[in-house]
């Protein structure tokens, strides 16, 4: 079992939830139901995995999940490109959280080659 907290991984994928929180408080309320909704779920989805993973008991276990953190990175980095072209997000916020996000799979694909090559 491993301390998620410790993981620079992990602490990407914590702060780019946070920031997701934040910008889509700005949506519009008929979105809430909708993307802003959806948006924040998966964002959540990916630090709440690579949590999740470190749970459990082997390095293939944590693998699994994850590789579901980058299915939801890549979940989000639509849905922000979504928001993005609806106008709900302007350029300069778009731009950073999504280098960012990019930054964060980049980092997770390297933890995930790491852990295969154990």
């Amino acid at each position: 079992m491993r301390d998620f907290k410790k993981l620079e991984v992990w602490k990407g994928a914590h702060e780019i939830a946070l920031s997701v929180y934040l910008l889509s408080s700005n949506f519009p309320k008929e979105e809430i139901y909708g993307l802003t909704s959806q948006i924040r779920r998966c964002a959540v989805s990916i630090p709440s995995n690579i949590s999740e993973g470190c749970g459990r008991s082997t390095e293939n276990e944590l693998r699994r999940f994850c590789d579901i953190a980058m299915g939801s990175a890549s979940e989000l980095e639509y849905q922000l490109l979504l928001a993005f072209d609806l106008n709900f997000i302007q350029t300069d916020t778009y731009e950073k959280i999504n280098n960012e996000l990019i930054v964060l799979k980049k980092r997770l694909n390297a933890f995930i080659q790491k852990l295969k090559s154990k």
